[in-house]
């Protein structure tokens, strides 16, 4: 124990701020509120991307009739899914019969990495209402998601961003496919206009957006080059969970030390 050298006594220990023990993330989730001013901010931010993501959508309209789907059907699945890349693969594994094993497993593959974009949520979504919190996750896409996360972590504190994002991008994405399934024969192949690249731009786009500076660059690198080893030997959509995970893996051995 230390001693006071002018009183003799005990010196009263150091105390820390506790606000300088906490993560970035911990000190970014302050204060969440849910409110019209949050979701008009989302829905107002997202417009832009939501009319990129028309392009896609028209594109799966355009493939679900020729997968054999109507247009109703095609419209159903875009308003009850929500999920571009997974509907592609469903549509384009649909046959007579439907194999529903490959299908759930494709789908499941592809969407798992929405597990790891809602934990990445969880600070700021632990403060709102089951009902807020799962209501907005049911609109949650790659894009609305990477806006959400660069709102929230400005200390806005707006917990409605992401289900006004989300809104307008489920929007777009079901009137677009209606217009894809209705007039997708005089369309042809989606490929010839570039739809198949829209969303590569878009999430390029976005991550100059999440851009945090260097201290962004390891996991990011490392996030691809596992990826991309992944995709050589791994089947499917997996190299993008495996690339998710090593990054995250990253982070937390960063965070530890």
């Amino acid at each position: 124990m230390s001693t006071d050298p002018d009183t003799g006594g005990s010196a009263p220990p150091e105390s820390s701020d506790p606000a300088s023990e906490r993560s970035p993330t911990e000190t970014q989730s302050g204060s969440v509120t849910f409110s019209r001013d949050g979701i008009r901010t989302g829905i107002l931010t997202c417009v832009p991307i939501a009319i990129g993501v028309a392009g896609y959508g028209v594109a799966f309209g355009v493939l679900a009739r020729q997968s054999g789907l109507s247009v109703a059907e095609a419209a159903l699945m875009s308003a009850v899914v929500l999920a571009g890349a997974s509907q592609i693969v469903a549509v384009e594994l649909w046959a007579d019969p439907i194999p529903v094993a490959a299908i759930v497993f494709a789908t499941f593959a592809i969407n798992l990495r929405y597990s790891l974009m809602g934990a990445a949520l969880r600070p700021w979504f632990r403060k709102l209402t089951s009902k807020q919190a799962y209501g907005s996750l049911f609109f949650m896409a790659d894009e609305n998601w990477a806006l959400t996360m660069r709102d929230l972590k400005s200390g806005s504190g707006r917990g409605a961003f992401l289900l006004g994002s989300g809104l307008i991008l489920w929007l777009f994405w079901v009137i677009s496919t209606v217009l894809g399934a209705t007039v997708g024969g005089a369309i042809g192949d989606p490929q010839q206009y570039g739809f198949d690249f829209i969303l590569a731009a878009v999430f390029v786009a976005l991550a100059v957006e999440l851009w945090e500076g260097t201290s962004t660059l390891v996991p990011w690198l490392v996030a691809l080059g596992t990826a991309i080893a992944a995709a050589s030997v791994l089947p499917g959509q997996w190299y993008v969970i495996v690339g998710g995970l090593a990054a995250a893996l990253v982070e937390v051995i960063r965070h530890d030390e």
